[in-house]
């Protein structure tokens, strides 16, 4: 494994963290939507709020991670993928800006026009942003970003079905990962009945994921060819891998094994998204861009794996400080001294 391969490896282990851990935060997000009218929905509310409090805006670094390596170790790919799609990675970032904000200003807010408003905002964000996340990963994945400087089209690079198609997905396993997640806190906070309440939503999330899916092997087969090709034959083991995880984490999720469901989801999840880059590699931007033409020099490579390492060191014990935290509190213990 040469360099390159490494750094991109990583990168992608960037992408999969942001979408395990950020993402069902934002599928929280919706479930907060979906939690009910005022009176109704407040304990659930609280329940996301309490649930998502210790580490949401935390696991934003895994987004600036992978924006950073990009931006130093394929520095094209960057600049195509900015100067091509910056308007859905504009509005994905006025989501987490519109959502941060909302959510803390809710927790400040006292009148209930008040709490309404900036719950709306939060929710509405919580769906906004993976979705223009996911027509990103669709615009590049069929072939809309040509390498170079703002060469594709500002527009039909993520208008476009495939665009489409990721966007609901992203949005759809968002909010399964939240309700997996959400079971398994609910338990250890001690209230079975709001675990009952995520897992009979989670179960049809599911069932919706699984119909958008189906239809999605069509609309690749007709808008990204060559992706379709990558996933029906060399990456199939790894597609096949997450429709059983997914499927093992409903069967778990139906007779309420919570702990293993989430982790199934977890799995099912992550051969999805390392599904993508196997399907299309060696290449980067389709349709022939490849990571060693894209790669940095020899030398700002090496720098940059260290300076990873360096920076996995400092990040993974505060990570795993704050989830320990927030296990803890919602188990209803005092976090350590």
């Amino acid at each position: 494994m040469d360099l390159a391969q490494i750094v991109l490896v990583v990168m992608w282990a960037g992408v999969t963290l942001y979408a395990l851990l950020a993402g069902a935060d934002f599928g929280a997000g919706v479930w907060d939507l979906l939690a009910g009218r005022s009176r109704e929905g407040m304990p659930r509310r609280e329940f996301i709020e309490r649930a998502i409090g210790p580490v949401w805006e935390a696991n934003h670094v895994w987004l600036v991670f992978v924006l950073v390596v990009l931006w130093t170790a394929f520095s094209g790919v960057f600049a195509a993928v900015m100067s091509t799609l910056y308007i859905p990675l504009t509005l994905a970032a006025l989501g987490i800006i519109a959502r941060g904000t909302a959510f803390a200003f809710r927790k400040a807010a006292r009148e209930l026009w008040q709490q309404r408003l900036f719950g709306g905002a939060f929710a509405l964000s919580s769906v906004l942003t993976p979705y223009f996340f996911g027509a990103v990963a669709g615009g590049i994945a069929s072939g809309r970003v040509p390498a170079g400087l703002a060469r594709g089209s500002i527009f039909t690079s993520w208008l476009n079905p495939t665009s489409a198609l990721g966007g609901v997905l992203a949005v759809l396993v968002c909010v399964y990962l939240a309700g997996a997640y959400l079971c398994g806190d609910a338990v250890k906070g001690g209230r079975p009945d709001l675990a009952e309440w995520f897992r009979v939503r989670a179960l049809a999330a599911a069932a919706v994921i699984g119909v958008v899916a189906l239809g999605g092997i069509a609309i690749l087969w007709w808008d990204a060819r060559p992706l379709y090709e990558g996933l029906t034959h060399r990456a199939l083991p790894i597609l096949l891998a997450s429709v059983v995880f997914g499927s093992a984490s409903l069967v778990l999720l139906w007779y309420r094994r919570y702990s293993p469901a989430r982790a199934a989801a977890m799995l099912g999840v992550i051969a999805i998204l390392w599904g993508w880059p196997l399907a299309q590699y060696p290449v980067m931007l389709p349709p022939a861009l490849t990571y060693r033409q894209a790669a940095a020099e020899m030398s700002v490579l090496a720098a940059t794996i260290v300076v990873i390492a360096v920076g996995v060191l400092l990040i993974a014990p505060s990570m795993a400080w704050l989830i320990s935290v927030q296990r803890r509190g919602l188990r209803g213990e005092e976090p350590p001294a």
